[in-house]
């Protein structure tokens, strides 16, 4: 089966479209999907967007492996990846879902102690996709409010089933594919004095505007036979400061589904940023400034880079 990636590319007037790329191609899905029908197929979903796209996967799915072999045997006419820009592969998720303290080696570099896995379970936080998701090449924009961004690579896993009441052995059928998130923070606003009653305010440490570059595409589940062995990566500029596998999670990809999906339905579209390793800026004091570039990789999906630039 032929590798691809889904994704959204802004079209001549900034919209974004729907699109499958293998190697160095990029498809429009609408075209494509409308030539697969024209030759007698199947494909009973919608491409309005890649959202569309995932509520009907087990039916999108086959079509775009099939589209994507066209690509790649040069029956299909693409045009240069390298051509096209890229906007974030889910215009919008319908809830981010965050891990929490999900490495331990990030545990112990803020601060924390480690525990025993078995008498805890996985933390969660939400950040609101609407106003948070950028994709690659956007700006970072540091609001005025916080004079310490903090970034964080992760592994975002993107739901393409609906889900309640999973278990571990059955948790990973509902995923769709892979992204990379950077899970921005604002450290100075951690906690609030004026609430000494409230330990933490979550909102607005993590939910600030442009908080959650994602991308660069989605890879489906099908060309990543183990998550757990992709190397996540994280460079400011130059300095390299994150380095991990993603096997190095507290809670793996099968038990945040299992205790996410045992409170609501998971449904296709949703986002679980999965948590980060240790290489954050806090305990060094670095953090986020105009000027800087983030870059991420985790091989098997790509690279996200973004630069930051002073917000409002």
């Amino acid at each position: 089966m032929t590798d691809y990636r889904l994704l959204n590319y802004r079209d001549e007037n900034g919209d974004a479209r729907p699109g499958l790329s293998v190697g160095d191609q990029v498809v429009d899905l609408e075209d494509a999907v409308a030539a697969h029908k024209a030759q007698g197929n199947e494909a009973a979903f919608s491409t309005a967007s890649t959202l569309s796209i995932l509520e009907k996967w087990d039916l999108s799915e086959p079509v775009l492996a099939a589209i994507a072999g066209k690509l790649e045997a040069g029956e299909v006419e693409g045009r240069a990846l390298a051509e096209v820009t890229l906007a974030a592969p889910l215009l919008y998720p319908n809830a981010i879902f965050n891990a929490a303290s999900n490495y331990r080696d990030h545990q112990v570099e803020m601060g924390g102690k480690e525990f025993d896995k078995t008498q805890v379970r996985p933390y969660f936080f939400l950040k609101s996709p609407a106003h948070t998701v950028i994709g690659p090449g956007e700006d970072i924009r540091i609001p005025h409010t916080t004079q310490q961004v903090d970034w964080e690579a992760e592994l975002g896993v993107v739901i393409g089933r609906y889900g309640r009441n999973l278990t571990q052995a059955n948790a990973r059928s509902i995923v769709a594919g892979y992204t990379i998130v950077n899970d921005l923070s604002a450290r100075d606003l951690g906690g609030r004095k004026d609430w000494p009653q409230f330990k933490s305010d979550w909102f607005a440490h993590k939910s600030f505007e442009t908080s959650a570059p994602t991308g660069p595409w989605i890879v489906p589940a099908s060309s990543v036979p183990d998550p757990y062995e992709l190397k996540i990566d994280l460079w400011i500029n130059d300095d390299h400061m994150q380095d991990a596998k993603a096997g190095m999670m507290i809670f793996n990809i099968e038990e945040q589904i299992e205790y996410l999906s045992a409170r609501m339905t998971l449904r296709p579209g949703d986002l679980i940023a999965t948590g980060t390793p240790a290489g954050v800026g806090r305990p060094r004091g670095i953090f986020l400034k105009s000027g800087d570039t983030v870059r991420i990789t985790i091989d098997g999906i790509g690279e996200l880079s973004n630069p930051v630039t002073a917000g409002e």
